[in-house]
């Protein structure tokens, strides 16, 4: 008898220890609209500040990951199923997942990352006082700084093309920052537009001839399909540029932009605030930090430029050689 009066305590007892485990096991919901190399690295730099901060995925956290393959219907589909499971913080990365998050809960806490525009997206009402359930970290690039790297890299341009997918409201931001900088340097922009990933390289395409070199924003739709616009350029000897630094190992000819782990990592900092009891609402929208120059001399060479010594001295990263 005092056997099983021992045994139902201590049956007790790992139950209590159970439950009081999974009362303070914290579920975070990560969703993106892609999988590409720079929302990859995104992710990974969420939990890396988390479990910097005390979340142990496996321990006292559990992270719930989706990607919407780059289709908005999987985004929304997604946004609803994590708004039923009710996690305490979504996470969602890139300005159509975040927006599709935003539009499925009104309590749930969000925290966006790389949003280009979050006002513009509609995501929060000012930078300093998002107001409600959301808030996150902007990733908007130095689209001055790109137009003025193309400009010392190939000097004789005049002509800049820019292929993006108009469905993406990053992107849409992007451009229009572009032509405001462009025009100041005294460069005309053409645009060609790529609704799915598929289209990216007959929009490449399209624009040789008519440009000397090429730009891509921040947009999940060309970059997931990089590859076939690197294609092109190497055929035509355009040289192509890209917002994301990223984008640059896998053969794009430059670009002053982000390390995506650590606008991760900023991202992830924000979201334990969140775990640990602060209201989004509260906390302002941020600004990614840090810029980085990488380089490709073999990818630029294969476009037909060369990268001037003073680019490549200054360098955060040679990539490509």
């Amino acid at each position: 008898m005092k056997i099983t009066r021992l045994f139902l305590a201590a049956t007790a007892a790992v139950a209590l220890a159970t439950s009081v485990a999974q009362a303070q096991t914290k579920t975070v919901a990560i969703t993106a609209i892609v999988e590409h190399p720079a929302l990859d690295a995104t992710r990974d730099g969420v939990v890396d500040a988390l479990k910097a901060a005390g979340f142990t995925p496996g321990q006292n956290l559990k992270v719930d990951y989706q990607s919407a393959q780059g289709n908005p219907a999987t985004a929304a589909q997604i946004a609803r199923q994590f708004a039923g499971a009710r996690p305490d913080v979504i996470v969602p990365i890139s300005t159509p997942s975040a927006q599709a998050v935003a539009a499925s809960t009104r309590d749930i806490p969000v925290v966006f990352t790389a949003v280009t525009d979050p006002v513009g997206a509609q995501l929060v009402k000012s930078m300093d006082k998002p107001g409600g359930n959301v808030t996150g970290v902007s990733d908007m690039a130095p689209v001055g700084e790109h137009v003025a790297l193309i400009r010392e890299i190939v000097p004789s341009v005049k002509r800049v093309g820019v292929l993006y997918n108009p469905g993406e409201p990053n992107s849409v931001s992007l451009v229009k920052a572009l032509k405001e900088e462009a025009a100041k340097a005294g460069l005309t922009v053409t645009e060609a537009t790529a609704t799915k990933s598929a289209d990216a390289q007959q929009a490449a395409r399209s624009l040789v001839g008519k440009v000397d070199a090429v730009y891509i924003p921040l947009d999940n739709t060309v970059v997931s399909a990089l590859e076939s616009v690197i294609a092109v350029g190497q055929q035509a000897k355009l040289p192509i540029f890209s917002a994301d630094t990223d984008s640059v190992a896998r053969g794009t000819v430059a670009s002053i932009g982000f390390d995506y782990r650590q606008v991760g990592r900023q991202t992830g900092e924000v979201v334990a605030r969140v775990l640990k009891g602060e209201k989004p609402g509260d906390i302002p929208t941020i600004h990614a930090k840090g810029t980085d120059l990488f380089v490709n001399p073999k990818s630029a060479a294969a476009m037909g430029v060369t990268i001037p010594a003073a680019v490549t001295a200054r360098a955060t990263k040679v990539v490509g050689q």
